[in-house]
């Protein structure tokens, strides 16, 4: 990957982050690109990398000088402001450059028809998590995606993220489980803190013992071999107080709350996607 160029175009939580783990991972500062909008944040981000850092406010042409011969495009603006951003680099993108999304809700035929026929386009779903390396990134290739040029995009991606390839008409699943998953998680924290406070802990020692308890969690499942049922089991004791509070979740039915949730979520993303590509 040391020999690629990358082009970030928008370098908010999910692109800037990306962008870190390929330099953390050895790519030279000398062939990675980016963008930003203001002048001030590019200054910011070209002393903090090394990276050549365009600004839109300074330089109407920084996306298309910031793609010129780059074998990666990543496109990380806001979902609404992705296809025109498409069309404005289209002019000058080589045909055997890959086109990646990062954002939620745009489609890989909208994608592809911002773009010059037959150019190799990429879906992404990333999440939050990304930012500190330990995110995990959906990708589903586009008609004229060859494997190689997957792969490629996979390698810049699992710098900073777990990449799974799925089929399009699983985006929504994806979106649902791990595209907002980590606020469900951040949530539980919440209700664990809350509990705690109701049961008579001081709120700062219910915060700590939430938000330690599901971190702890978090690394225990981190392994790849690790499985949520078999660690819950491990820790649930026959007749004990975990069971007990297991079972009471059963009978309010979480697992159907959660389920519902996640189907919302991936309700919204299909109705972004009538909002920003028309289908």
């Amino acid at each position: 990957m040391s020999e690629l160029v990358l082009s970030f175009l928008g370098t908010g939580s999910m692109n800037g982050s990306i962008l870190r783990g390929v330099l953390a991972g050895g790519t030279p500062a000398e062939r990675v690109r980016a963008t930003t909008k203001s002048a001030s944040s590019a200054q910011t981000l070209s002393e903090d990398t090394g990276v050549t850092v365009l600004s839109g406010e300074e330089n109407a042409r920084a996306n298309l000088e910031a793609v010129k011969d780059a074998d990666v495009v990543l496109l990380g603006v806001k979902p609404y402001a992705i296809l025109d951003l498409a069309r404005e680099i289209a002019p000058v993108l080589q045909p055997g450059t890959v086109v990646a999304s990062v954002a939620a809700g745009i489609t890989l035929d909208a994608l592809e028809k911002a773009l010059p026929q037959g150019q190799p386009v990429v879906r992404t779903m990333p999440n939050i998590p990304s930012s500190v390396g330990r995110g995990v990134i959906s990708v589903t290739p586009g008609t004229h995606t060859t494997p190689d040029q997957l792969n490629v995009v996979k390698e810049v991606l699992s710098s900073v993220a777990t990449v799974v390839e799925v089929e399009e008409h699983l985006v929504r699943a994806v979106t649902g489980v791990s595209g907002s998953g980590p606020a469900y998680v951040f949530y539980l924290a919440e209700a664990m803190q809350r509990a705690g406070e109701e049961l008579g802990l001081p709120s700062d020692v219910a915060r700590v013992l939430a938000k330690e308890t599901v971190a702890g969690a978090g690394v225990l499942l981190s392994p790849d071999d690790a499985d949520p049922a078999a660690l819950r089991k491990a820790v649930t004791s026959p007749g004990g107080t975990t069971e007990k509070a297991l079972n009471t979740f059963d009978e309010r039915s979480l697992k159907d709350v959660i389920a519902a949730g996640a189907a919302a979520s991936a309700e919204r993303g299909d109705e972004m996607e009538q909002e920003y590509c028309g289908h």
